[in-house]
């Protein structure tokens, strides 16, 4: 065990030392609260909010809400529509900040499955972005894989895990398609039965830039399905 908690520190130093590597973006950090609850056997609602700045904590970039509902419909598909509200906060060439507000609906499909022990997640997601100042409308796709994988042995209970994402994101209708493509490595560390801190670096590609983010989330899951008394 002392072995794992000295990853976890190498891993936390790692990630400082990489998110220390810009200039405006030194301290880039993205905080984030994640609720998921099951409804009925077939339907989840899963909710989250969303804290991202320039410096540390300081220095906002962007909050966002959103919840979405999915509904099982075979074996590890589930079909999902939801919704988000985004304050977006950029520099302009001045250095001052230029504030936006985004609202952006959206359908998604997940497909889940398994590799050995390791659960992998394919979602499929298109959203409609209405954003202002200027008002502007974009439709964008994205497309996300997911690993999530045990460091424990089978059968002994879990206390870590790792965390592996990439998500490509295109636009429908632009002189440049491409958006942006996100990569995600970190690690979970489970305190509870039903809730987890996650920390992870984030290394985000845009056209003519990137930026890379320190990442601390919390994550839980609730049962709300009704009990059956009898």
């Amino acid at each position: 065990m002392k072995i794992k908690y000295r990853l976890i520190i190498i891993f936390l130093l790692g990630m400082v030392r990489l998110v220390d590597a810009q200039s405006r973006d030194n301290y880039n950090m993205w905080f984030q609260y994640l609720m998921s609850a099951r409804l009925t056997d077939k339907s989840t609602l899963t909710a989250l909010s969303q804290y991202r700045s320039f410096d540390l904590a300081y220095d906002t970039r962007l909050f966002l809400v959103s919840a979405y509902l999915d509904y099982e419909v075979a074996n590890d598909v589930k079909p999902a529509a939801g919704f988000m509200f985004l304050v977006l906060d950029s520099y302009k060439s001045d250095n001052s900040k230029k504030e936006r507000y985004e609202k952006r609906p959206f359908q998604q499909v997940t497909l889940g499955g398994n590799i050995g022990r390791t659960s992998v997640s394919h979602r499929f997601r298109v959203e409609e972005r209405f954003i202002s100042n200027p008002n502007e409308f974009i439709v964008r796709l994205r497309y996300l894989i997911s690993l999530r994988i045990p460091f424990n042995r089978a059968g002994e209970k879990e206390k870590l895990y790792g965390i592996l994402k990439n998500e490509l994101r295109m636009n429908v209708v632009k002189e440049d398609p491409f958006d942006s493509n996100r990569l995600t490595a970190g690690l979970g560390i489970k305190v509870g039965k039903n809730s987890a801190i996650e920390v992870a670096f984030i290394n985000q590609l845009e056209t003519g830039s990137t930026s890379n983010y320190g990442y601390i989330g919390y994550r839980n899951s609730f049962d709300w399905r009704k009990k059956n008394k009898n």
